[in-house]
């Protein structure tokens, strides 16, 4: 398994120059084809004229969704010029309720989707609309960098969170090309039941395959000491200085639409290193 076709979504410049570099790095790592879609997004309405709206003013919102996906490609362009790689960028506009079904029939044929944190400054709406659309209507592995990480290249050590999980075992499958590239996977257990099936032996069997990929694996088995469990991985990271979380994505159905469960949406909120997931 390879990643040979890499999907990022640009919407704003300022907050996308570690995605863009992230996503540089794994198309060359893994010579594979880097597609850049720059998103206008038309933040007014959901689809429909809200009361006492004109169609002046729904015309002025859609250029201006245009206009700053058209500079959004014009950046990217200019980022990508001179790297050596196989890439190709256009440019769409979506109001905020379509960008589902857009990114999402787009999304559904990459091998991985990167993404820049959802959260923090200069974020709205639609960068967690975003990377929800991607997880779950295109149902592809996505890799969300925090600010100011500029590469892969340094995975030299990775947290798997494993819970026994379809949604975590999913997300190791996926990650499978990233895990053989680093010098140690830390399979990481919270709190192990006491009468689950690796009741006698925490991550044994997912270390054993691991190892029959070529991947180098431990096991750390920690206590749930902190109130959330995603506290306790990102902690945990931090103090093995590792480079990656890995783990299940976990959402909520809603109006027909799977939303980012609150383990998951906190897990991305207070990440400061890339974390890889998959539904």
């Amino acid at each position: 398994m390879s990643y040979k076709s890499i999907f990022t979504i640009v919407t704003d410049p300022v907050v996308a120059a570690s995605q863009l570099d992230t996503a540089v790095a794994v198309a060359r790592r893994e010579d594979a084809h880097l597609e850049v879609l720059c998103l206008g997004v038309d933040r007014t309405q959901t689809g429909y004229y809200y009361a006492g709206a004109t169609a002046f003013i729904h015309q002025e919102t859609i250029e201006r969704a245009e206009e700053e996906a058209k500079a959004a490609e014009a950046w990217v362009r200019g980022r990508l010029g001179s790297e050596d790689i196989r890439w190709s960028v256009e440019s769409a506009v979506a109001q905020l309720g379509a960008i589902g079904s857009l990114i999402g029939a787009r999304a559904r044929f990459a091998d991985l989707v990167v993404l820049a944190k959802p959260y923090g400054p200069g974020r709205g709406q639609d960068a967690e609309s975003i990377v929800e659309a991607a997880l779950f209507d295109g149902q592809v592995p996505v890799l969300v960098v925090p600010d100011g990480v500029r590469e892969l290249a340094s995975t030299r050590r990775i947290v798997v969170a494993w819970n026994q999980s379809t949604e975590a075992l999913t997300a190791i499958r996926r990650a499978l090309p990233i895990l053989r590239a680093a010098d140690l996977v830390d399979i990481t257990i919270i709190d192990p039941p006491t009468h689950g099936p690796e009741r006698s032996d925490p991550g044994g069997q997912l270390s054993q395959m691991l190892a029959r990929h070529g991947i180098k694996a431990e096991v750390s088995v920690l206590a749930r000491t902190m109130p959330r469990v995603s506290d306790v991985i990102n902690r945990h990271a931090r103090e093995t200085s590792a480079d990656m979380v890995v783990m299940g994505a976990y959402g909520h159905s809603r109006f027909r639409e799977a939303i980012l469960g609150g383990a998951t949406r906190h897990m991305l909120e207070m990440a400061e290193v890339s974390v890889f997931m998959a539904h």
